[in-house]
């Protein structure tokens, strides 16, 4: 006899009930974020003044580097996360609040998507992109530093809102 979709279903191995829903990860201290993003802000800055030389690109290419970490990391993961996490914390109160770490996952692919291609686009047609990539994504962090409005994790809501409204989302 075949299983049908209203029987019940069979636990996998080891007898566990599998959710129906993944668990939220853990928060984070939503400070570090934002201590990321002045660092990264910083180094946009140097890009900026080098021009549109290769160290400008180069410098590019390692911020967007340390973006792919965050990406596969989260931005706890990367090395400004680690700074902040060992040097800046350890002196500061306990956060008030936690930060979901899914919308400052993706600003760091966002960030990535920027800088990406602007070294890609540097390489290959004209130098002029990495300064050009390194002012859009300077306004993404000096806002973030600043303000406390991470544009990536803004838009990040706005795809989940979208997706709660399309009918048949999950």
């Amino acid at each position: 006899m075949s299983e049908t979709a209203s029987s019940p279903s069979v636990p996998p191995a080891g007898g566990a009930q599998r959710p129906a829903r993944p668990a939220r990860p853990a928060g984070i201290d939503p400070r570090g974020p934002r201590v990321g993003a002045a660092i990264t802000a910083v180094l946009l800055v140097v890009v900026l003044l080098l021009g549109s030389g290769t160290p400008a690109t180069v410098l590019l290419a390692v911020i967007a580097a340390s973006f792919a970490l965050g990406v596969a990391r989260g931005a706890q993961g990367t090395w400004q996360g680690q700074l902040f996490a060992r040097l800046v914390r350890p002196r500061l109160a306990p956060p008030t609040e936690l930060e979901d770490p899914r919308p400052p996952r993706f600003a760091q692919l966002v960030g990535l998507l920027v800088t990406g291609v602007g070294v890609v686009l540097a390489v290959v047609a004209s130098p002029v992109a990495a300064p050009v990539a390194a002012a859009v994504a300077l306004v993404a962090a000096f806002l973030n530093a600043a303000f406390g409005l991470c544009l990536g994790c803004e838009l990040y809501l706005l795809g989940v809102r979208l997706r709660a409204r399309t009918p048949g989302a999950a």
